[in-house]
């Protein structure tokens, strides 16, 4: 038992150290969310977003590598912005961009491992913390997902607007706020833009997306 109790620390000290740059390039899928429209997102150094009146994500599943992520940092810059909405309202909650961090209890990630998000958001036992520039709330309030209750939350960080900031979250206090304990395996992330109900635009990038 000694050995192991040796073993332990380092084991998880090493799979910490292997979250780092994640690639914007590469590993993103589309997913629509209506028939009629969706967002155009363009992959490469950064994560360019355009949005016409319309609603759509781009999905990426995580390496085992990056399960135990437990804080993310990352740059993004609005040129173009909807007007100020209430992120907790059903059908009307266009923002500009949305970062998801999709966690799962690390025996489910290993059965669910490369799922698409629609199949993850099925299972009761997900949890997605999803940080927003959009709205008009004060930074750091936690809203209850209208669409997931229990399962989903918003954590406003930007109000509707323009310009360029630089973002560092600690997802586990986040996670423990929203829904009490300790966060699973960081399975995928997500990223949107919401400009439908005001039918409005957005011209969005992302950028230096670390897991930490």
């Amino acid at each position: 038992m000694r050995s192991l109790r040796l073993v332990l620390p380092i084991v998880l000290a090493a799979s910490a150290a292997a979250a780092g740059p994640v690639s914007l390039a590469e590993g993103w899928n589309h997913q629509r969310l209506s028939l009629f429209s969706a967002n155009d997102y363009s992959h490469g150094a950064s994560l360019g977003i355009v949005s016409d009146g319309a609603v759509s994500l781009t999905w990426k599943p995580l390496d085992r590598a990056d399960w135990g992520a437990r804080g993310a940092d990352w740059s993004w810059t609005v040129d173009r912005s909807v007007p100020a909405t209430d992120l907790a309202r059903k059908g009307g909650d266009d923002r500009n961009i949305s970062i998801y961090f999709v966690f799962l209890p690390r025996d489910q990630a290993a059965r669910l491992q490369g799922a698409g998000l629609l199949r993850l958001q099925r299972n009761d036992a997900v949890r997605i913390l999803q940080y927003a520039w959009g709205g008009n709330h004060d930074r750091g309030e936690i809203l209850a997902s209208p669409y997931a209750p229990g399962q989903q939350v918003t954590v406003a960080l930007r109000q509707a607007g323009t310009g360029r900031h630089s973002e560092s979250v600690d997802l586990a206090r986040d996670y423990a706020a929203a829904f009490g304990g300790q966060p699973g395996a960081l399975v995928g992330l997500a990223v949107s833009a919401d400009s439908d109900d005001t039918d409005s635009a957005v011209r969005a990038r992302i950028s230096d997306l670390t897991l930490h």
